[in-house]
């Protein structure tokens, strides 16, 4: 290992101290019963609930995934899936926060699936199931594509080329030690931290690539003479046999812009951001919250995407493939920083990691744990037991999580926009519906979530897989088409069965009123 590489390292293990500490002081508190270790014990500041839920939502594509993909195939793709984030995150803020946040002091529930389950007084627990399986299905997806992204990133900055799966191990194990010892205080202590720390790593090497490049009038020059590049209505065609060359500029469809701006409905069906609208201390402090999280993105997603416009700029790199092109952050740091401020830089992927990793182990675990081992099999289970359950349960999700990482060659985004559909179909629709529809029923909630949840995976896997080239509309991203069948799936089943209860519908007025 070189001298560069040993303080690339350094810088590494000062960031990950920094973690830990922040789980040793957090520890004491989020370990006094279950409420307290799953959501915080409600007790989450305007700023921390804004930063956490963003810097959990990013994770690592943020700063290698977004990046790739806008030096890739130009501003198009990566442009337009900015803009449906942002006004995505925006309206989540806006109309389901404040909302959800006093449904679920009310029903006294800490989790999405049991917020689900009470919103309609089951005792079946039908919803409970469903909803706690989906979690576990999409967030150990999710978990492997940030696993993946910080082997790439210890790979890459140790100067071990062939070291990824040792290193993407060594992550795992770190994340799983770290959930294990601090629970939801500490995850969203450190979130707010490691916010910090992405959004300036990404400033930081925005402005140094622009000076490398030669000035903005350079990049602006550079990326507009490459055919369909510098277009949010046209996508460049890279050559993936030498690097920056290019063939002729494609158009960019209306379909190719709705599926973008579809990423933006993911946002309502995200646990890990709805349950920061949950743990907030006082709900009126959201609509603070909301303006510090819509800032913070704006400014993080612009940075990330013109990186990667800029990377076409910027002497010395070239890449054949959007997967090696999701290193241009960590190649920029290394290249024009010295190595241990180039270390700190790329924690900013490290902190984007660990902060949506340990969400996705915590929330996945509790819906395991707290859902089903401690709802159905043992109602009477002490926080305690219920505690090391959800360390069992984390300790096997994160092993599969290592196996869906397994595959190097695999890209961030891709593994991102499959787990981001399958939450925004599954629970998007029937949060929206829960929250704002009085007539929505049991059984309808339960048909909502299988039609949604399942059509991600008919429509990517068979619709898309064999017929879109016969029938291009049937290349939509599946979050689109999924989240309309589930809503349609929702309001039909509803009118169809009985109306709830006089107690439910008495329980959403006394929301709604509020």
């Amino acid at each position: 290992m070189e001298n560069a590489n040993i303080q690339h390292l350094i810088a590494m293990v000062i960031y990950m101290a920094a973690v830990v500490v922040i789980g040793i002081v957090f520890a004491k508190r989020s370990n006094k019963n279950a409420e307290s270790y799953f959501l915080g014990g409600r007790s989450l500041g305007p700023w921390v609930a804004a930063f956490s839920a963003e810097a959990s939502d990013m994770s690592g594509w943020l700063l290698m995934g977004l990046p790739g993909l806008a030096y890739w195939t130009g501003l198009a793709d990566a442009g337009w899936t900015a803009i449906g984030l942002f006004v995505g995150t925006y309206f989540n803020w806006l109309i389901v926060s404040k909302r959800l946040h006093k449904y679920s002091v009310k029903v006294d529930a800490i989790t999405i699936p049991g917020f689900f389950s009470k919103r309609f007084h089951e005792k079946s627990k039908i919803i409970l199931i469903i909803a706690s399986l989906f979690i576990v299905i999409f967030f150990t997806v999710y978990a492997g594509q940030c696993l993946s992204a910080c082997g790439k990133l210890f790979m890459n900055l140790l100067g071990m080329k062939n070291a990824y799966h040792g290193m993407m191990i060594a992550a795992a194990v770190f994340v799983l030690l770290y959930t294990f010892l601090g629970g939801f205080l500490a995850e969203s202590a450190s979130d707010f931290m490691q916010a910090i720390v992405m959004v300036i790593a990404l400033v930081a090497i925005f402005a140094i690539a622009v000076v490398q490049a030669g000035g903005w009038a350079q990049v602006m020059e550079n990326a507009k003479n490459i055919d369909g590049y510098f277009s949010l209505f046209s996508t460049a065609s890279p050559s993936t046999e030498t690097a920056n060359v290019f063939g002729e500029g494609g158009s960019y469809s209306f379909l190719s812009i709705c599926s973008c701006l579809a990423w933006g409905l993911g946002y309502f069906g995200m646990p890990q951001v709805l349950l920061r609208f949950m743990g907030i201390r006082d709900g009126k402090e959201l609509t603070r919250s909301r303006r510090v999280a819509c800032i913070w993105l704006f400014i993080a997603m612009t940075t990330a995407v013109f990186i990667g416009v800029v990377g076409r700029s910027v002497p010395g790199l070239s890449y054949t493939s959007n997967a090696a092109a999701e290193n241009i952050f960590i190649d920029m740091s290394t290249t024009y920083l010295p190595p241990i401020l180039a270390g700190f830089a790329c924690a900013g992927i490290l902190a984007a990691s660990i902060s949506s990793s340990d969400s996705y182990l915590l929330i996945s675990t509790s819906a395991l744990s707290e859902n089903i081992y401690h709802g159905i099999f043992r109602k009477k289970a002490s926080d305690r037991e219920v505690m090391w359950i959800s360390r069992i349960a984390m300790t096997v999700i994160t092993i599969i999580a290592m196996i869906i990482a397994w595959d190097a060659d695999s890209t961030i985004f891709g593994i991102t926009s499959f787990a981001w559909a399958g939450f925004g179909a599954t629970f998007g629709p029937l949060m929206l519906f829960s929250l704002f529809w009085k007539r929505t029923t049991h059984i309808g909630a339960i048909a909502g979530m299988l039609s949604g949840g399942i059509m991600v995976f008919v429509w990517k896997l068979v619709i898309k897989a064999n017929f879109s080239a016969q029938f291009p509309i049937l290349g939509l991203y599946e979050l689109l088409p999924a989240f309309i069948i589930s809503s349609i799936v929702i309001i039909v089943v509803s009118l169809l069965t009985k109306k709830p209860s006089a107690e439910i519908e008495a329980e959403f007025d006394s929301i709604a009123k509020k």
